[in-house]
């Protein structure tokens, strides 16, 4: 199976092709920007998203939406790159993909951790946010924070292969065994109303956002939550874009454009629309990247 689409768009509605017109976008288009001098040449910018709501996404129409595609779509625009052309790949290979050159940016709000700056080069962060559970209507398990997971050897909790969630879970001891991997947010709901998990471990924003969908009756957010807290500190999610290391001139050129429409109302007006509270959206603006990266 094919797991690319891609979307070209002047960033607003795009066209999104067939698998066979992918492949052949992705073996016969130009070669891989590195520099923004480059980038404006061919006229348009690569970006990839893991297709989670509300951090990027596809919508109906074919649009790419969410968090970081709307914030990237500025920051483009304001240092003279005015298309982006959008890859959705799982989550798991999003990094993989951005070493392969498939893309030159990606804008899925990944989470900022030191493991992952030494495989790419991350912005300031652009979102932040806090854990969350989704459970069965009525929470008959009585959960509300991954140590109770932890408490209860008989439970199971789903994730996403590939997110932190694994690592947050592992620093509170929860073993592999009570651990269900699963491809996608939107394997989610059916896992848990199955019975094959618990619960599903995520982003409090991801959470929220299935619990809104249609596909998710007879499922609540676990409420109320209590953050994990690992080694003595909360834990905190710091969504950033991450470019390739060695792209430095168009990574510098973003990065520093970010900084800049940070400060505006425009870009607290696309967080606050996807539901981040005023102080997700300052701890955003004040959180550095090189703390993250640092793991403080």
């Amino acid at each position: 199976m094919n797991d690319w689409k891609v979307t070209k768009m002047p960033i607003r509605l795009p066209l999104c092709l067939t698998a066979g017109a992918v492949l052949l976008a992705l073996s016969a288009g130009p070669a891989p920007a590195a520099t923004l001098k480059d980038v404006t040449a061919q006229g348009y910018v690569r970006g990839a998203s893991a297709n989670e709501v509300p951090y990027s996404y596809v919508d109906s129409d074919g649009s790419a939406r969410g968090i970081g595609p709307e914030v990237a779509a500025q920051v483009w625009k304001t240092i003279g790159v005015k298309e982006i052309v959008w890859s959705v790949t799982p989550f798991g290979t999003l990094i993989p993909g951005l070493k392969a050159r498939r893309y030159d940016f990606v804008g899925a709000e990944m989470n900022i951790l030191p493991d992952r700056c030494r495989q790419v080069a991350f912005t300031e962060p652009n979102s932040s946010y806090g854990e969350g559970l989704l459970v069965p209507s009525g929470n008959p398990k009585n959960l509300h924070s991954y140590a109770d997971i932890r408490a209860n050897p008989a439970l199971k909790v789903a994730i996403v292969s590939g997110a932190d969630q694994l690592d947050f879970l592992h620093g509170l001891g929860v073993p592999d065994s009570q651990i269900v991997m699963i491809q996608a947010n939107a394997d989610a709901p059916s896992t848990v109303r199955a019975g094959r998990a618990d619960a599903y471990a995520a982003t409090e924003l991801t959470v929220a956002e299935l619990v809104r969908s249609s596909g998710s009756a007879g499922l609540e957010q676990a409420k109320p939550f209590a953050d994990p807290v690992i080694n003595g500190k909360p834990v905190r999610s710091y969504g950033g874009f991450d470019f390739r290391l060695g792209d430095e001139n168009l990574y510098r050129a973003f990065n520093n454009a970010l900084i800049a429409f940070k400060k505006t109302d425009a870009y607290a007006a696309i967080l606050a629309k996807y539901g981040l509270s005023a102080e997700s959206i300052q701890a955003a603006r004040t959180k550095t990247m090189a703390e993250l990266c640092a793991g403080k």
